[in-house]
């Protein structure tokens, strides 16, 4: 697992992502069904999430790591911690 945001950047940089956030979630937040115009790849650094796609619900916690392909239908929701996660993008920014 990457320990340093620095570290996650250079490494999905070097793979082709645009760019890298880390993002926030309040806890108990919950997040429709919705796509983005990129792909995304992402690593749990606190907290806890359920990541659905299509019919699948993943658990993620410290440590887990998703991958999306652009266009690729997903909701999510957050435990009672909430969450951050390192995420890189790649393709149409949106």
């Amino acid at each position: 697992m990457y320990t340093h945001l620095q570290d996650f950047e250079k490494d999905l940089r070097a793979q082709g992502y645009d760019e890298v956030h880390e993002v926030h979630w309040a806890p108990f937040a919950e997040v429709e069904p919705h796509q983005h115009p990129f792909a995304a790849k992402a690593v749990v650094i606190r907290g806890e999430m359920w990541l659905t796609i299509g019919t699948h619900t993943r658990h993620l916690g410290r440590g887990g790591a998703f991958e999306l392909g652009p266009g690729e239908l997903h909701s999510e929701r957050y435990g009672s911690e909430g969450a951050t996660y390192w995420v890189a993008r790649r393709g149409p920014q949106g």
